[in-house]
């Protein structure tokens, strides 16, 4: 085998605008099949995938001998069902994220993908960027000195879309699962912690949905807060604030969506404050993910983000939901 044919389960428009071109653009891979019963939303796939091969059926595509990896951008609370029967038809998968609802139920996944030997990821694209690739090294090499503090925000409004599936506590909506990965995983990324203790939350919820938060957590070496809602102008950024340095990332999650990814890194000179700012005006990191992808399969080597790190994220959700449910007791 030379290169990876993918289809994908459901014409989201997520998948329509940035991870069906994607798949298509990266090397060693093709975009071959889309599983939709509207002949109308399969139309825009085949203006960047042209010929590709249109199901009618999740079913008919995950056992399609023509396709040999699977991505799902399926509603969240149908990931971990379809990422199963994907593997057990002989389908590597690429997950949207969250994977699961709780991380127990990564185990189901995790166990499948050992049992099978088949790759099985969630799609947590930006540690595949060099942005935050670059940001891992600095904070190893001590560029930031010893970190004190990490703080995260990521935000939209979206209150005008009544219809989102964002909006559905049944599916898994709510701005944690939804960006609140972003915010949580990329602190553990960078540090290689994980919290010790969720020390407070204030979420407000409409309609059964979480649309604001914030969050502190105590890691083993540094205090942790993170914003994300559903009901802000849009933003988006991470800061690790040492006691040597500090290390902004702008545009940290969708890159050339929010702006030029960049890392401002200021640190104490002779004479007074030294900023250096790394740009990264190109990357995409969507197609960076799936290239990692088809070279851990087609290659056999380690992917870099594995099912057990998401697990982790998915763990500090749950520590985030235990804690409100806690303080809401009192």
């Amino acid at each position: 085998m030379t290169h990876l044919r993918w289809g994908i389960l459901g014409a989201s428009k997520f998948a329509r605008d940035q991870m069906g071109p994607a798949l298509n653009a990266a090397r060693r891979g093709k975009l071959v099949a889309l599983a939709t019963s509207s002949a109308d939303k399969a139309v825009p796939f085949d203006a960047f995938a042209t010929g590709i091969t249109v199901y009618d059926s999740y079913e008919a595509l995950i056992t399609s001998p023509n396709v040999d990896a699977v991505y799902i951008p399926l509603p969240n609370h149908l990931h971990v069902e379809w990422a199963s029967k994907a593997m057990d038809a002989g389908k590597h998968v690429l997950v949207e994220k969250p994977l699961a609802m709780h991380a127990s139920e990564f185990d189901q996944v995790i166990a499948k993908r050992d049992a099978t030997g088949l790759l099985a990821a969630e799609a947590y694209m930006i540690v595949h960027h060099p942005q935050w690739l670059r940001a891992k090294a600095l904070y190893e090499a001590g560029a930031i000195g010893k970190l004190v503090r990490v703080s995260g925000a990521f935000s939209y409004d979206n209150s005008a879309d009544v219809s989102n599936i964002r909006h559905d506590p049944s599916k898994g909506g709510g701005a944690i699962p939804d960006i609140g990965v972003y915010i949580y995983g990329a602190a553990r990324f960078v540090t290689g912690e994980e919290p010790d203790e969720i020390l407070s939350t204030d979420i407000r919820r409409e309609n059964g949905v979480d649309v604001w938060s914030h969050v502190t957590a105590r890691f083993p070496s540094f205090h942790y807060t993170g914003v994300v809602s559903m009901r802000m102008a849009p933003w988006q950024e991470m800061v690790f604030h040492g006691e040597k340095g500090v290390m902004r990332l702008s545009a940290p999650f969708n890159a050339n969506l929010y702006g030029e990814a960049r890392i401002e890194l200021q640190t104490q000179g002779d004479d007074g404050p030294e900023v250096q700012a790394i740009r990264y005006p190109a990357d995409n990191h969507y197609v960076h993910q799936v290239e990692a992808f088809n070279g851990s399969v087609l290659d056999g080597v380690a992917y870099p983000c594995p099912l057990e790190f998401s697990k982790g994220t998915q763990n500090m959700i749950d520590m985030v939901w235990a804690k409100d449910n806690a303080e809401a007791r009192l």
